[in-house]
């Protein structure tokens, strides 16, 4: 389907009479994002979800279409006001109480890895993963437990598999007064750094499998 079928789509059978080739258009770019009565009207459009559209949800707002739910229901049910609501997945930062948030992820079906990210706080847990594979991690177990609440000892277990890792990419082709060896270890540890939230999940999930 071109970006005029689908903008005719839209309006003949949703009356989305803005529609047009442009915005489609713009909407396949990633230029503008389609807000969720559009999102909807486009998946029925396509013939498919709204979740298949977005992929694998990421933020607050993506998880709530994915789940086909309009941003007053999520409002009504975690018990927030909906201006209040629709500033937070806006803006990307959770202010709900623990009750609420454990309404939220029942709600959407988040895991506590979905959960982390939805509320704003999977910058907070990396810059303590970073910190905490480069130094001692067994000072910031206790850190890491105020945004994981999980078991003391697998948080332990899966700091302490990070850091070995770190440490291991670092030290491996780095050898004395060998510039491109250290160059090698330090683009090495940068790449882990970049993707320690995805080894510190997958590290836990080895461990609860």
């Amino acid at each position: 389907m071109t970006p005029a079928h689908v903008a005719h789509g839209l309006r003949a059978s949703y009356a989305l009479a803005h529609a047009t080739p442009d915005l489609v258009h713009a909407w396949e770019r990633g230029t503008l994002t389609p807000a969720h009565p559009e999102l909807t009207a486009l998946a029925g459009v396509l013939w498919c979800s709204p979740a298949e559209l977005i992929g694998r949800p990421r933020t607050l707002r993506e998880h709530r279409i994915a789940r086909g739910l309009a941003p007053q229901d999520v409002a009504r049910a975690v018990g927030h006001e909906f201006p209040a609501y629709t500033r937070m997945e806006e803006s990307g930062q959770w202010h709900g109480t623990d009750r609420q948030s454990a309404a939220l992820a029942e709600l959407l079906d988040l895991s506590l890895r979905d959960l982390i990210t939805v509320t704003g706080h999977e910058a907070g847990l990396a810059d303590l993963l970073r910190t905490a594979v480069r130094t001692r991690w067994q000072a910031y177990v206790k850190p890491v437990s105020r945004i994981v609440p999980l078991d003391r000892r697998l948080l332990e277990d899966a700091l302490q598999e990070l850091h070995r890792d770190y440490q291991g990419r670092m030290t491996a082709t780095l050898s004395w007064g060998d510039g491109g060896a250290a160059g090698e270890a330090g683009d090495a540890g940068q790449a882990f750094l970049d993707r320690i939230v995805d080894a510190f999940w997958t590290s836990l999930e080895s461990r609860t499998a």
